[in-house]
């Protein structure tokens, strides 16, 4: 199992970037993928992007062309830039640490895009 601290959620307008950052509390080369899901009221945890060891990446449909997702392992970070953000990019996004079968996630921040 792994910690994951979250950061750099806020408010923004319509058209602006955040940028958001993960730091695991073990080394990010014994973690098999780590990604971004958010959460949106009412609506279920979605995957926004997701990165492996091997620096596959993967994304959601909806943030195509506008979200990267990125690894620094000198910072032992992950990074989810998001430009172009539109209203319904606001959620709460979290973390996520895979190993093995073992799922882990961080406590979450908010991101509000105001239109």
């Amino acid at each position: 199992q792994v910690q994951l601290v979250e950061s750099g959620g806020g408010l923004v307008q319509a058209g602006g970037s955040l940028r958001l950052s993960c730091v695991p509390s073990r080394s990010i080369f014994s973690i098999n993928a780590m990604g971004w899901y958010r959460q949106a009221p009412g609506n279920q945890r979605e995957l926004v992007a997701r990165i492996s060891i091997d620096y596959r990446t993967t994304y959601a449909d909806s943030v195509k062309g506008r979200f990267t997702i990125s690894r620094d392992n000198a910072k032992n970070t992950v990074y989810l830039q998001m430009n172009s953000l539109k209203p319904e990019d606001t959620a709460v996004y979290y973390c996520n640490g895979e190993i093995g079968s073992m799922q882990s996630w961080g406590q979450g921040t908010q991101v509000t895009v105001s239109s």
